[in-house]
């Protein structure tokens, strides 16, 4: 049986991948289709992790806190490593009338949406950790197929303006959950109920716009070991570049994460600054972010690909994002913040927008495309656990002051391994 491929009007067998003959023109629908769905994914998942959980978790334990904050980001980080080889794998080999990834695009992003419905209740840090590690599991099952879906129906020279897509959704889930989640500092449980709503409809809405044709005539493989190694363990052959992207990634993510999981605790402990105060400049300081994300992001990818070149605006995201870093180092003013957020968004916009594409041509083989994709997200995952905990060890080693040269590191040492990679431009 044959389907009709919607990018391109044509009827076509199923593949699992997309080539340049086959695709003339950029997929707009599929672009739009995981742009929108990786915001309402990662906008209420921000808003919650840099704001509301940190204020929840300091109302259970406020004398404990940046150590609790800490420990409930490494079981996070554990639990997302799992999730994101396990469920990229089972989604590379999903049979549906609805494709390989619709379905756990669904049952991740509502199964996500529950469980921050049910932290309001949780009223200690041992529970809370549980609730936590299982929402991790189900925003991984709904992020690493929404990722995947680049790779399987957009052609290479479409990846860089897709990604660019890709990533103004991307940013404004990042930012714009920061300044939505501050609106509700008042009113933290309002705010937990509100946010997993709009995360309750982050699936659906992907997949009827996305319209992923059927993968039942996806031919079936073989049930071996060689198989099983294949789909649930990392890969080995050809991968070189394939490790440096995610190290390179890993590291350029904890920097960002180092200053903005601790934003709430920097503004409050650092600049000392009121509770009003502190609203109004984290949501000033997200939208800066944003905004500069939102221009750079809508360049950066196009320019990318008329280019042909995906290293170097990496390699200059990272050295913006620890420029911007340094400024709240030599002051702890609200103005260091603004800036901080004009430059690192600069770069952070760059970055999203043409990472993305440099992932999906590292990837050793297209057949593993989500688990595979789904590993280098945990570059993603993990730097934003990774970079809170770094922040809480040079909290205590030094105070907050130390986190700002922490995060300058971090990102120069993301763009070494980026620079060292060889089969991409």
């Amino acid at each position: 049986m044959t389907v009709v491929d919607t990018t391109t009007a044509r009827v076509v067998p199923w593949s699992g991948s997309t080539t340049d003959v086959d695709q003339p023109k950029p997929p707009l629908r599929v672009g739009v289709a995981v742009a929108l769905g990786i915001l309402l994914v990662t906008g209420p998942y921000m808003g919650v992790n840099a704001v509301l959980l940190p204020a929840r978790v300091a109302e259970i334990d406020p004398e404990g806190k940046a150590t609790a904050l800490a420990v409930i980001s490494t079981v996070s980080m554990v639990v997302a490593t799992l999730a994101n080889i396990v469920v990229g794998a089972l989604s590379d080999g999903t049979r549906s009338r609805w494709g390989r990834r619709s379905p756990w695009m669904i049952v991740g992003s509502i199964g996500t949406a529950v469980m921050l419905a049910v932290i309001p209740f949780v009223g200690s840090l041992p529970m809370l950790m549980v609730v936590w590690a299982v929402m991790q599991l189900f925003l991984n099952s709904a992020i690493a197929p929404i990722i995947a879906v680049i790779a399987d129906r957009v052609a290479p020279r479409h990846r860089g303006t897709i990604s660019s897509i890709y990533s103004l959704g991307f940013s404004g889930g990042i930012y714009g959950g920061q300044i939505l989640g501050a609106q509700f500092l008042g009113d933290v449980t309002t705010g937990f109920f509100a946010l997993a709503g709009l995360l309750a409809i982050a699936g659906p809405l992907c997949v009827v716009l996305m319209r992923e044709q059927s993968s039942l005539d996806m031919p079936p493989r073989a049930f071996t070991w060689s198989a099983v190694r294949e789909n649930f363990t990392l890969p080995t052959t050809g991968s070189r570049d394939y490790y440096l992207a995610l190290f390179g990634k890993l590291t350029i993510v904890a920097a960002k994460f180092a200053i903005s999981g601790y934003m709430l605790y920097i503004l409050t402990d650092y600049m000392l600054l009121a509770e009003d105060q502190t609203a109004q400049v984290l949501s000033l300081v997200s939208l800066l972010l944003m905004l500069t994300a939102f221009g750079m992001g809508a360049i950066a990818g196009p320019v990318s690909d008329k280019l042909k070149r995906r290293r170097l605006p990496v390699i200059t995201a990272a050295v913006l994002i620890a420029v911007g870093a340094m400024f709240p180092f030599f002051a702890a003013e609200p103005w260091a913040l603004l800036v901080y957020g004009a430059i690192a968004g600069i770069g952070m916009g760059a970055f999203n927008s043409v990472d993305q594409a440099l992932n999906i041509e590292v990837l050793p083989n297209p057949d593993t495309a989500a688990k595979d994709l789904g590993i280098l997200n945990l570059a993603n995952t993990g730097g934003q656990v990774l970079g809170p905990i770094l922040a809480a060890a040079a909290i205590g080693f030094v105070g907050y002051h130390g986190i700002f040269p922490l995060a300058a590191a971090l990102a120069i040492l993301g763009a070494i391994p980026i620079f060292m990679i060889r089969t991409v431009r």
